[in-house]
């Protein structure tokens, strides 16, 4: 089944750009929709009846300043939405931060993150979880820790993607990683201990396909099974966890 994305952003370097993280972070069909502005977003949408509840987009990426309006107001328009909504931008701030989330934002990346860690990002939503670059993780975590009562509750994301979405894992923000995990991993299987030894040592997706002569896009499926396996969510994690528990 082939993946519809929609991604907004002005700048046709940007736009590229993101169009290749899209494309490296699935192994799934995509066809992905580029527009630079606002209008003709809507435009794409109103091919679907203007019906934003299914309006045919599982994915959609929107910068926040574009030539015509704020990418805010399409996340208000798209309220109801199945899709998952990505903001993609510069900005870090509170005020663009928050009220980007308040419109319906399921996510938020920062475009100057290099390119694996946006697409180590985007790939949480195969495990159910909002996509965040790093630095919009720490703001939320030290916006929210003074307050916290120890129980935040979960944020399920349920993607509505064919094979990203097999399972929709909740995600919580007082999640952490266990210092002494418990032995009982499933087994990897050889290729998935190959591919983790080659992330340990901090190749690239296509440079461990490379490397063993493989499709990107396997790699990438062994990728989601190693992170499924050791219950992982980072190559950070995965690394840290195979040295420690000697599986490479």
């Amino acid at each position: 089944m082939t993946v519809k994305v929609l991604i907004i952003e002005d700048n046709p370097v940007a736009r590229s750009f993101l169009c290749r993280v899209v494309r490296e972070s699935f192994s799934d069909a995509m066809e992905i929709t580029e527009v630079g502005d606002l209008e003709n977003a809507r435009r794409q949408v109103s091919k679907f009846g203007g019906n934003a509840q299914d309006m045919g987009f599982k994915l959609v990426l929107v910068d926040l300043e574009l030539p015509d309006g704020n990418g805010m107001e399409f996340l208000t328009e798209l309220a109801g939405s199945t899709a998952i909504k990505i903001v993609t931008t510069l900005y870090s701030d509170d005020d663009h931060l928050f009220p980007a989330l308040q419109c319906g934002a399921d996510g938020y990346l920062l475009k100057e993150d290099r390119f694996e860690v946006l697409v180590e990002e985007l790939q949480r939503i195969v495990r159910g979880q909002p996509p965040l670059s790093p630095a919009i993780a720490r703001r939320l975590l030290s916006h929210f820790r003074p307050s916290s009562s120890g129980d935040s509750g979960n944020m399920p994301l349920n993607s509505g993607f064919g094979s990203l979405s097999s399972s929709h894992a909740p995600f919580s923000n007082s999640r952490s990683v266990a210092l002494d995990p418990p032995p009982e991993w499933e087994r990897l299987t050889p290729r998935e201990s190959e591919v983790l030894t080659y992330l340990s040592k901090g190749f690239t997706i296509k440079e461990i396909a490379n490397l063993m002569g493989i499709k990107w896009f396997t790699v990438n499926d062994h990728i989601k099974s190693i992170y499924k396996k050791l219950n992982v969510s980072s190559r950070a994690e995965a690394a840290v966890l195979a040295s420690k528990q000697g599986l490479v």
